[in-house]
């Protein structure tokens, strides 16, 4: 099964392009009739702009959005409430913002829900990726701060690091009926564990992957054969092939090239900045994903267990090495975000942080 899991297979031949595709004015709008097309940032005037159908967030992109000038209201108001909380119903003192920076992300995400159709992606702590009850414990916390507000839980996605212990934490959320978005997700056995978890949409990193290769190879790659697209073309073909229901969600590009390598994915997050550039771009978009060419032969990874998924796992070094700096990373911006609020608290912020 591991010789099976790590010997590659070659994407399948052939254009999914329909014969008389409709003419569109943008590269962005053609990708819209291929793909849902979700924005991959908090901040709301952007997100106005690009009139996605889904929004998604991380520690780094709320931290971004929030600590601008014209957001400090959201992190004022989030303070004052936190005073007037029963005191059982904060954290510890060891980290005692960490309950405002939970509440900041779901004013955050109810802000966004606003403005676009669809759902908002709403990400765990990530310095609890890798305890799975405290995991479980902070998403439904999460929804309830939601439901608090009238949200409709069938318009959020809770985001978990594709750690063993998220991929169980996502396991026991599905069943009761929360949808879970898997994110630093870098590795094929990832993406096979969150499927057979029941996860409702997975978030697999196509510039991170690429990033990494670059470096160990020191050269730059065609988006046709860029790791990372190549990594998403496997998943999207093991998926389809064998009749997952799990969306697959394309998600931090470095260039436009990749985006449209992945043309036909079932949703693809694009940064402010490549949104822009598929707007501007006028020529034709190819479909290079479609349900009908799907092909892998990769057999079906049933009824995994942490043994085997450490196994796989830990087989790419890539997806180790991306894991843990995702969740190292995401961890520090969720403290500069906590360290952020008690400077407002104290009164020692600086206008320009």
């Amino acid at each position: 099964m591991a010789r099976a899991y790590l010997e590659e297979k070659a994407p399948p031949a052939g254009s999914f392009a329909a014969p008389h595709a409709p003419a569109f004015k943008n590269q962005l709008e053609a990708l819209k009739s291929m793909s849902v097309v979700v924005a991959d940032t908090g901040e709301l005037d952007l997100v106005k702009k690009y009139h996605p159908i889904d929004c998604t967030t991380n520690p780094s992109l709320v931290y971004k959005a929030l600590s601008m000038p014209e957001n400090r209201h959201y992190l004022e108001k989030a303070l004052a409430a936190d005073k007037k909380a029963p005191h059982a119903a904060k954290p510890g003192v060891s980290r005692p913002y960490a309950g405002v920076a939970d509440q900041l992300s779901v004013d955050l995400g109810c802000e966004l829900l606003k403005i676009v159709p669809g759902r908002v992606s709403t990400e765990v702590d990530a310095n609890l990726s890798h305890a799975t009850q405290a995991t479980v414990d902070k998403a439904l916390r999460l929804m309830e701060l939601y439901a608090a507000r009238g949200i409709d839980p069938a318009r959020i996605y809770i985001k978990l690091a594709s750690t063993w212990e998220g991929i169980e934490a996502c396991r026991r959320l599905e069943r009761q009926g929360v949808n879970c978005n898997m994110t630093l997700l870098f590795s094929f056995a990832q993406a096979a564990a969150c499927a057979d978890a029941g996860a409702t949409l997975i978030s697999p990193f196509v510039g991170r992957i690429m990033d990494w290769y670059k470096a160990k190879e020191g050269r730059d790659f065609a988006p046709h054969e860029d790791p990372g697209v190549l990594s998403v073309k496997r998943i999207y073909n093991y998926y389809k092939a064998h009749h997952y229901n799990t969306i697959v969600m394309a998600a931090s590009f470095r260039n436009a090239g990749e985006i449209r390598e992945l043309a036909g994915c079932d949703k693809i997050t694009i940064s402010p900045a490549l949104l822009d550039e598929l707007e501007k771009s006028s020529g034709s978009l190819e479909r290079k994903l479609s349900p009908k060419g799907a092909h892998t032969d990769v057999l079906k990874l049933s009824n995994m267990h942490e043994d085997l998924f450490t196994q796989l796992h830990g087989a790419d070094q890539m997806a180790v090495d991306k894991l843990k700096q995702g969740i190292d990373g995401f961890a520090a911006d969720q403290k500069r975000l906590e360290d952020l609020l008690a400077s407002i608290a104290m009164g020692t912020v600086k206008e320009n942080h």
